[in-house]
């Protein structure tokens, strides 16, 4: 690690494809060595280090900024989908959601597993149980009627004999809205600090090299580059804008009303990021 870079903000992400075009900036682009890029498989890793302040900032399940204090989160820039998202996903052998009793919770999942909570909950008018559980398709379903899959794994698994579930068509169909999976969010007693760090920059260069993370997701994988290449540029949402912010204040809201969230905050901005 150079000088430069040991001083710089320590921020933490996933390393899922839906992450990929907003650090490959920071990575392989313009802004490696700028920060310090600590990467995990599993997006609540990132909100317990952010929690635990051995980071700066973090891309974090955006349930986690209700319930982490004294953070605030970066606007504009985000993990969404408007519509289907594909890597977020409740899977049955068969069984509609309306036979589902039990649910096995991917536990790298904060976000998604209080959306399938509140889709159940609120739009299904019943509550199954829930099962914390590794993310592994086969024995989550020998335990359980249905499960929670997402990022990568959610997307590579064979569907033959299966009923897939895709969490923000279902969030859509009963909304009309788009949902948020995640934000970058950080400390706010280092604010000053991960202000300098230009995110929307970062995501606005990720996204002008998706050929390059299509390549060098194709093998990991094991899905073409068509397939890749779509997920990234039509099924994830990468801005946050006002129908976005208006599907994050409700899906806010109605974990409230579930009780998952005591309260709800409203969002402070880090301004002046860039």
């Amino acid at each position: 690690m150079k000088p430069a870079e040991a001083e710089a903000p320590r921020v933490a992400a996933s390393i899922y494809l839906n992450s990929a075009p907003l650090i490959w900036s920071f990575l392989h682009g313009e802004r490696r060595h700028s920060i310090q890029l600590l990467t995990d498989t599993a997006p609540a890793r990132c909100a317990q280090m952010l929690e635990r302040a051995e980071v700066d900032a973090a891309l974090v399940p955006v349930i986690e900024y209700q319930r982490i204090p004294e953070i605030v989160v970066v606007p504009g820039v985000c993990v969404g989908a408007r519509s289907r998202v594909r890597s977020v996903v409740l899977v049955t052998r068969g069984a509609e959601l309306k036979a589902v009793r039990s649910v096995a919770l991917d536990t790298s999942s904060r976000t998604s597993a209080a959306l399938v909570q509140i889709i159940f909950r609120e739009f299904l008018g019943f509550e199954p149980q829930w099962r914390p559980s590794a993310p592994e398709l086969d024995s989550m379903l020998d335990e359980s009627d249905a499960a929670l899959l997402i990022g990568d794994p959610a997307m590579i698994f064979p569907r033959r004999s299966l009923r897939v579930y895709d969490l923000a068509s279902l969030w859509r169909e009963h909304t009309g809205l788009g949902f948020v999976f995640a934000m970058w969010m950080a400390r706010r007693d280092v604010a000053a600090r991960v202000r300098a760090i230009d995110f929307a920059g970062a995501r606005d260069e990720g996204l002008e090299r998706v050929e390059e993370i299509v390549a060098s997701y194709k093998d990991m994988l094991g899905l073409p580059a068509s397939e890749l290449r779509e997920y990234l540029l039509e099924n994830i949402s990468f801005k946050l804008d006002e129908e976005m912010r208006a599907g994050l204040s409700l899906y806010y809201e109605l974990a409230r009303k579930h009780e998952i969230i005591p309260a709800v905050y409203p969002l402070r901005l880090l301004e002046g990021t860039g």
